[in-house]
This record gives structure tokens, C-alpha cells and sequence, in this order.
């Protein structure tokens, strides 16, 4: 983001429809077109209205008022600039009125932030202006001030008037409140950026929250912050917690330890008289029994969610579980299957938090792996889960034999358990050998559990000890790290929870700064993000980019077998004919995948480098094997993560479009090409 200091805005309005059809084609041919953004063939003029806008039948000082006031925040559609006018329209379709070009800002770009997990950090603090936020970050008395302006922000929301030098506009709500819902669809442009500070940036943002609320209707009929998504209307979190367990050969004192781990959770729960409040499962996985069916299978649910009125049916299946008779056709399993079909076999519905917990001595199958149950790779599985609101914690049991594997492996764990860009849920148990490390891995899983369960009894009275604890060093004990990763997974379920009871918003403001680091964390010297930036694309563009990405596989696969040296050519050719816009590709040599047009229009700009994006012809034929094998690794794994929003009605928004080719939804930078 250091590269763009001027980004543009971009919000929305719970009135307006927010029909982002990007795609000249996608216009009826009987309507008028909108204007198109300079130097674009596929993107068009868009603004955002300020207060007191209004919308009048004409570009007139006296025209006929159509609508006034026009709902703040509303997006529409340029059709014409004319003396300090615009006639716009809230669709692609045709237009509704003029308004003043003084009441609305233009809005080129679909970039939003996302508030990120709250698990170890502070709400974000909106602040009124850049020299307010920088003054705060040099005070020496950092935590003091931050304490201060959490209260003052705490007494406005109670209806108390805000003090007249507070530097504050707005906050997140605070942890007693509980956090805004990931299942809400809210909207976060940044419009400027300044980074005084090293390893923090301030960024200059609109907030606004037309999502959905409790009980309300999305544009594919169902409900969101509710029904569906746990018990609504429960005082408590009810918590599933899914044991994924390798059951290959080398695992055998660690199943055994695993299913003492969950008799000890079982136990703990009867102590405590949580009784139906927790459930548990067990996933167990190995790898493809394609090449060797002696393996008897790559995932096995072994039980769905049982609670503890049902524990001999789980003692039942869980005394079933065994080890493998042979062994699997690599070191790595197929950890990745297991996660994915724990997610999407075991019966989350009846949970309001949901996690799990990754098992295994070995690293995943290598991706690309021809006998891989899913192509996703660790990020996007990460994505895949978190996209539907379960927490993914690791436990890799450092074993001797695995010695050569260890960093592999812990890069992927890291990866697929990751909270933020310094912080992740995975768990090393060293094992030097099998009696020391299962009663090493046995100890820390128990804490780990123990700490799981106890989300139902976290109290937002002791909100502020939780989330302001941090790793204390590099190598922390394994039983204070599991339980420190439990309680900080615990606690963010707990404040999603109270969110989605409460139905909370995002602030909405006009115009605001605030710090991309936890301002708490900072005063410490650490860095906590507290947003991650998305892209706002239709399904119409998803499906375009997931179709291109599909022809760079493909012909970058067939070169690289035969050697040829028309990579750029075929696929500029598979992609004109595939197009809704054959026009927009250039074939002009030396031009890398982005200035071809190949990769999309609404993919230019974005304030971030990617090595598929900036790939030339010449930089392909220069990668070794390898290197063109992981690149398209990573292709395929994107496209398989695409294949999935595709098909996740929950993660699109509507906003009235009929065609659900311009439903939008919030992809994450991080995954996009």
C-alpha cells in the first residue's frame, strides 16, 4: 500500500442498490451505458454521495426535487457530466436524476479493509483528523491516553455526550459490546495513507454499514447474524470443537494420546456442568488410497458432534480408531483433505463457535500433488474455513524421523492457522521420543481443549486481561502456548458471539484516520494488524478471473512439457476467444499479464506486488522446473478457492440485483492473483 498515498473512496448505503455490474456487456442494449472511467473499457464512472445530497429531474438551480434528501453514502452511476451537474442512476440500466458534481465524490475502485479477528487486539479508534492520530502514537504516555479514549468512547455510546477535545469520531464497539460480526457485510474505503511510524500506517477511511443485520434478509433469501450460524437468541456460545487426527503408522502412541485428550475434555466438561454448551468430533484422515488401497481411506468422519449426554456413542466410535496397516505413498498426508472435509461434513449448525484442531506428525501433500484430496493449498483453506467462521488451530508433533520435513511443514501449519501477519495458532510439541512426546503432546492438546471449552464461560468484564495478552517470547512453554492460543481463540468467538446477538454495525463516518496496528499492542512495541484489505468483485469478474487463470494453468502446463515458446501468444489467444470484450487484450510483446488485460481491469492498481500479475514471457521461460511448477501450484490452488465463492451463496450480497452475475462479495487481497 506505501506505493499509492492517494486511494480513492469507496462506501455504500443500506437504501441504494449496490449493482457493481463492471462488465460493458452486462448492459441492456435498449438502456443508456454509463461513462466510462478514462483509459477503461469495462469500468464505469462511479460516485458516492455526501450529506444533504439531493436528486432533481434536471441539471437546473430550480429543477422539479426528485428526492431530497438522497440517503448518505448512496452509490450511482455517471451517464453525463453537464455544468456542474451529474445525471446518475443507482444501476447500469438507466438513470434516475441529476445532482450536484459538489454532493457526491467519485469512487473509481473497489477496495475495502476489513476489521481483523479480534483476538488479541484493541477495538479500532476513528479519529477526527491525521494530527490527532500522530500526536497520540509520540505521547509517552501511550497507554494511559488509549485508556482514556476508551472510555470516552465507551460513555458515547451510552448517550453520553462526547467531550469537545476528544480527538475522536468513532470506535468499533467495545469488548462488553462484543465485536461487529464477520457475517456482516460492511463497507471500508481507504482514501489516503501516511506511515510516519515505522511498521504502521495511518489510513485515512469511510465507514459505512448497509449489510444485513439479525433477522434480516439477503439477497439470497436466508437470514444472517442468526438462524443458521449457532443458536440464536442463546446466552451463551455453545462450542463444537473437531479433532482432525493423522491415524497413519507413525501416529500410533499419538492417536491414542488424542483420544485420551478428548475423554479428558469430556470429563472436564461434566465437572463444570456445561454439559450441552460443548460438542465434539473427530475427523480422522491419512492419504489416497488411489495408488495404494491398503490405506483404506483418505478422511473418515469417526463422529459427528456429540455432547455429553451422548458420550458412549463417541466412546464407541472413538475406540474404532486405529492406525494404519502400511504405510502411505509420501512422508506428507493429506491433512488438507481432512481440515476440508471437517468443514464440510461434520455438522457445525447447532454452534456458535467452531474450531479445529489439526493433528498430525507429518507436513500436508506437497501441493500440486496429482493424489491431493483438495487442490487448495494451506492460505486458501485458511480463507475457505474462516469464510465460514471456524478458528483452525495446529498441533505438529515434532517427531525424530520427521526431521527433514519440520521447516516444510511448519511453514504450511503457519500458514493455514495464521491470525495475522506476525501471529498464527500453530503448535510445535517437540518429540525426542515416543513416550516423552506423547506425554508432551498429551499434557499441551489437554490444556489446549480445556481452554476450548471454556469459551462459554468467558465474561466481558475480563476483556481488557485477554486480549492484551501476547506470546511472551520465541520459544514459549507448549502448555502456556496452548493454553494462551485457546483463550485468545476463545475470547474472539466469545466477542463474534455478542456481536452477532447485539447485531452491531460498523461505525458509520464520513471521513476518518486510524492506525493499521493495534494501538495497545504498539505502546509495547509489537505490531497487531487491526484490518486486512479485500476487493470488492461481482461474480461475473470472479468467474472471468477464474476462467483466465484456468488458460494460464493450462498453456503454462503444455509449454512446459513441450518447451514451446508461445506461452503469452496462447493464452492471449484462449482469452480473446473466451471474452466477453476480445478488444480489451493487447498483444504487444514485452507486456506482462496485467498490461495485456488479460488478468481484468479492476484488478489494476492495486497497492501490492504479485509475481503473477508482473510475469512476462521472458521471466517464465527463465524459472526453472520447479519454480514453473509452484507457480502453477498456486494458480491451481486460487482457482480452486474461486470454484468455492462460486458456489457459497452466503458470501454474496445482492443488494436487489436480480442477476446474480452482479452480486458482489469481499475477496481477500491476500488470495487474489
Amino acid at each position: 500500500m506505501s506505493q499509492h498515498k492517494n486511494l480513492p473512496v469507496f462506501v455504500q448505503s443500506a437504501a441504494v442498490c449496490l449493482l457493481l455490474c463492471l462488465c460493458a456487456g452486462s448492459v441492456s442494449a435498449a438502456g443508456r451505458s454509463p461513462l466510462l472511467l478514462e483509459g477503461k473499457k469495462t469500468l464505469y464512472q462511479r460516485v458516492v454521495t455526501h450529506p444533504g445530497a439531493r436528486l432533481t429531474a434536471g441539471p437546473e438551480e430550480h429543477a422539479r426535487v426528485l428526492q431530497d434528501p438522497v440517503k448518505t453514502f448512496s452509490v450511482f452511476y455517471v451517464f453525463e457530466r453537464r455544468d456542474g451537474f451529474l445525471e446518475v442512476g443507482p444501476s447500469t440500466s438507466a438513470p434516475a436524476g441529476w445532482m450536484r458534481e459538489n454532493e457526491a465524490v467519485d469512487w473509481p475502485q473497489a477496495m475495502t479493509l476489513l476489521f481483523a479477528e479480534r483476538s488479541g487486539r484493541m477495538p479500532v479508534l476513528f479519529f477526527k483528523n491525521l494530527q490527532a492520530l500522530e500526536a497520540l502514537c509520540a505521547a509517552d504516555d501511550l497507554k494511559e491516553r488509549l485508556q482514556n479514549l476508551e472510555k470516552a468512547s465507551a460513555a458515547a455510546r451510552a448517550g453520553q455526550e462526547m467531550p469537545a477535545d476528544t480527538p475522536l469520531l468513532a470506535s468499533e464497539p467495545p469488548d462488553v459490546e462484543g465485536a461487529v460480526s464477520a457475517s456482516r457485510f460492511y463497507l471500508m474505503p481507504i482514501r489516503s495513507m501516511s506511515a510516519p511510524f515505522e511498521g504502521t500506517k495511518f489510513l485515512e477511511v469511510t465507514s459505512i454499514d448497509p449489510g444485513s443485520g439479525v433477522g434480516e434478509k439477503t439477497g439470497q433469501g436466508t437470514t444472517t447474524d442468526g438462524a443458521g450460524d449457532g443458536r440464536a437468541g442463546a446466552a451463551l456460545p455453545s462450542t463444537g470443537i473437531a479433532f482432525v487426527i493423522d491415524t497413519t503408522i507413525s501416529m500410533k502412541p499419538y492417536i491414542d494420546a488424542s483420544l485420551q485428550v478428548v475423554r479428558a475434555a469430556f470429563d472436564d466438561i461434566e465437572k463444570q456442568k456445561l454439559d450441552a454448551e460443548v460438542g465434539f468430533a473427530v475427523m480422522a484422515f491419512r492419504s489416497s488410497t488411489q495408488g495404494r488401497p491398503e490405506v483404506e481411506y483418505t478422511t473418515r468422519k469417526v463422529c459427528d458432534f456429540t455432547t455429553l449426554k451422548d458420550r458412549k456413542k463417541l466412546e464407541g466410535a472413538l475406540a474404532e480408531v486405529r492406525e494404519a496397516a502400511v504405510s502411505t505413498h509420501d512422508y506428507d498426508e493429506d491433512s488438507m483433505a481432512g481440515v476440508k472435509a471437517a468443514v464440510d461434513e461434520l455438522n457445525w449448525s447447532g454452534y456458535n463457535a467452531a474450531i479445529i484442531v489439526l493433528i498430525t506428525d507429518a507436513g500436508p501433500l506437497r501441493p500440486g500433488d496429482p493424489l491431493a484430496g483438495t487442490r487448495m493449498a494451506p492460505p486458501e483453506l485458511r480463507d475457505y474455513a474462516r469464510a465460514k467462521h471456524i478458528w483452525l488451530t495446529a498441533c505438529h508433533i515434532l517427531t525424530p524421523t520427521g526431521k527433514n520435513d519440520h521447516a516444510y511443514a511448519a511453514k504450511a501449519y503457519r500458514d493455514l492457522t495464521r491470525t495475522s501477519d506476525k501471529a498464527s495458532s500453530y503448535m510445535p510439541i517437540k518429540a525426542p521420543d515416543q513416550k516423552t512426546g506423547a506425554e508432551s503432546f498429551r499434557r499441551t492438546a489437554t490444556q489446549l481443549a480445556a481452554s476450548l471449552a471454556g469459551i462459554v464461560k468467558y465474561a466481558a468484564a475480563d476483556a481488557k486481561k485477554r486480549r492484551l495478552a501476547a506470546r511472551p517470547n520465541k520459544d514459549p512453554d507448549p502448555e502456556e502456548e496452548a493454553r494462551r492460543i485457546g483463550e485468545s481463540i476463545g475470547y474472539a468467538a466469545r466477542l463474534d458471539f455478542l456481536g452477532k446477538q447485539r447485531g452491531n454495525r460498523a461505525p458509520s463516518v464520513v471521513n476518518a484516520w486510524i492506525a493499521d496496528m493495534d494501538l495497545s499492542q504498539l505502546a509495547d512495541g509489537r505490531h497487531l494488524a487491526t484490518v486486512e484489505t479485500a476487493v470488492l468483485l461481482t461474480k461475473n469478474q470472479l468467474s472471468d478471473l477464474q476462467r483466465t487463470l484456468q488458460v494460464i494453468v493450462d498453456n503454462a502446463e503444455r509449454t512446459k512439457k513441450t518447451d514451446s515458446r508461445d506461452f503469452f501468444q496462447s493464452i492471449l489467444s484462449a482469452s480473446v476467444r473466451t471474452a466477453r470484450d476480445p478488444a480489451a487484450f493487447s498483444a504487444q510483446p514485452g507486456r506482462n499479464l496485467q498490461e495485456s488485460g488479460i488478468l481484468g481491469e479492476f484488478l489494476e492498481g492495486l497497492p501490492y506486488k504479485s509475481d503473477i500479475m508482473l510475469l512476462r514471457e521472458e521471466d517464465w521461460y527463465r524459472m526453472s522446473v520447479g519454480e514453473q511448477t509452484a507457480f502453477v501450484n498456486r494458480l491451481k490452488s486460487r482457482i480452486s478457492r474461486y470454484e468455492e465463492y462460486d458456489k457459497d451463496a452466503a458470501v454474496w450480497e445482492s443488494f436487489g440485483a436480480e442477476n446474480s452475475g452482479d452480486w458482489v462479495c469481499r475477496i481477500p487481497l491476500s488470495i487474489l492473483p
